[in-house]
């Protein structure tokens, strides 16, 4: 067996498992930073007003909605 390409492939599928967090490290950065500025428009206090709360999970499920449909679209091209 060759070593060199068992440790290539998983060199190859660590990278790729990297690749993808970073992604979702991004989308949530992204995510947090666009809803927030969204729904919460004034100093928070210790706790969301239920206003800012719905419009926090409303936000980031469309958000989320929206992902999903780009990523299969993308999929869908190849």
């Amino acid at each position: 067996m060759d070593t060199s390409a068992l440790n290539s492939a998983e060199m190859q599928q660590f990278l790729n498992q990297e690749k993808e967090k970073a992604m979702v490290n991004e989308m949530v950065a992204k995510l947090t930073s666009v809803c927030w500025d969204k729904c919460i428009t004034s100093t928070p206090g210790s706790k969301f007003s239920s206003s800012e709360s719905a419009c926090l999970s409303h936000c980031a499920q469309r958000y989320m909605d929206m992902s999903l449909i780009i990523m299969k679209r993308f999929q869908s091209m190849h």
